[in-house]
């Protein structure tokens, strides 16, 4: 038996091929069960095997966190949809994030609706706001979009910030109740709820962007003008992308300030951090991937949060540092850690996986080249233009 790296197949001895199962499908879930295993080592105390360095318990804070973690995951998800499929590069993503999360607070709080009715409120208006966003700058390529996006977020800021009235101003609002009445002494149930929603969503931007709709996003993102020149309309596709991804930013928003460790404050839920964390999480994990994004989300998520809670502080160190606050060290570790993968995995964790993990099995059979993207982007967008002159052709006889 062997492998066809090309096609992604696997060959038995007669020649039959059998279907295999993508490499970052297979990163998928066991990530996917590492995580839902994870409450099982409950007050675990997990780290590098060296005393008081980098050493965290499996709690129910370490769950909360990691719940709002599973979040940003989709957040990065949703991001990773427009921006890592169409092209359409956007630097005000958190927007929508907070969009959803504020519509949602906002009626639970002012009305006393349960968040089971206000989320999906929140999801709605986040999805409208993808419309108003997007319609306007299908214009707008490259930079001019990128502008777009980004200042977009700085003047929904500043109307949440002078409209303290409404919003709370930068305080924010006091937490609104949480989803289905879990708190914080239900941090597993809590977390399952996040892992479950985060999972369909995976599923769900899969399906899209595996599907006919999905194979335009990547055509358009290589080379737009030829996708108009053979009778597609890119403005349909884009709005579907845009709109689409800012429902899921919508719903991630909403679940977030409806758990115990979550709050609407406008800093928190779309300053530029936010924006720039969302984008360097679809980076790092794998830009174009789907799978990828929620990886980086994961990590952008939960690792700040392990290094200023763990404990890690190697013995010998001050509380400040040259002056430098410890909390401060956390964070600037972080950004080292982050621009060192960053740096050693330019195509993100996912691709750098796979590619190691062809790269025995290769070896396994003593095969020393390492199949790569081998211009699957290409292939793709050959693909779909061919796909769609033959059905205009066949129009035409018709």
């Amino acid at each position: 038996m062997s492998e066809d790296t090309a096609s992604g197949r696997i060959t038995e001895e007669g020649g039959r091929s059998l279907p295999s199962v993508p490499g970052r499908y297979v990163v998928g879930i066991v990530g996917l069960l590492l995580l839902a295993l994870l409450p099982l080592l409950a007050n675990m105390e997990l780290g590098l095997g060296v005393p008081g360095v980098f050493v965290f318990v499996v709690d129910d804070l370490f769950l909360l966190h990691l719940t709002t973690a599973l979040y940003f995951g989709m957040f990065a998800m949703s991001w990773d949809t427009v921006s890592g499929y169409t092209g359409q590069i956007s630097f005000g993503h958190g927007l929508f994030f907070a969009v959803g999360a504020y519509t949602s607070a906002l009626l639970n709080l002012g009305y006393g609706i349960d968040p089971i009715l206000s989320i999906p409120a929140g999801i709605v208006l986040a999805a409208v706001a993808g419309i108003v966003i997007g319609v306007p700058a299908l214009r707008l390529r490259g930079p001019y979009l990128s502008l777009v996006t980004l200042v977009a977020p700085l003047i929904l800021l500043q109307l949440f910030i002078f409209r303290s009235d409404v919003f709370g101003g930068e305080l924010g609002l006091r937490n609104p109740e949480n989803f289905l009445g879990f708190g914080v002494n239900d941090a597993a149930i809590v977390y399952y709820i996040a892992l479950g929603l985060f999972v369909a969503i995976m599923a769900l931007l899969l399906v899209v962007t595996r599907s006919d709709a999905g194979r335009v996003f990547t055509a358009i993102r290589e080379d737009e003008d030829a996708v108009s020149s053979v009778g597609i309309n890119p403005a349909k596709f884009k709005i579907f992308a845009f709109v689409l991804s800012a429902a899921i930013g919508g719903l991630a928003g909403a679940m977030y300030v409806h758990t115990p460790v979550g709050g609407p404050t406008p800093t928190e839920l779309m300053s530029t951090t936010v924006n720039v964390e969302v984008i360097i999480a679809a980076v790092l994990g794998g830009m174009g991937t789907i799978v990828g994004a929620a990886i980086g989300g994961i990590f952008v998520g939960i690792v700040p949060q392990l290094l200023d809670s763990s404990g890690w502080i190697i013995p010998g160190f001050l509380p400040v540092v040259g002056g430098t606050p410890v909390a401060d060290i956390d964070f600037l570790i972080f950004a080292v850690i982050t621009l060192f993968l960053l740096y050693v995995l330019p195509g993100g964790i996912l691709r750098a996986v796979i590619r190691n993990g062809r790269r025995v099995r290769n070896s396994r059979r003593g095969d020393d080249g390492v199949a790569t993207d081998g211009g699957q982007s290409e292939r793709v967008f050959t693909r779909v233009l061919r796909g769609w002159r033959e059905k205009r052709r066949g129009d035409d006889d018709e």
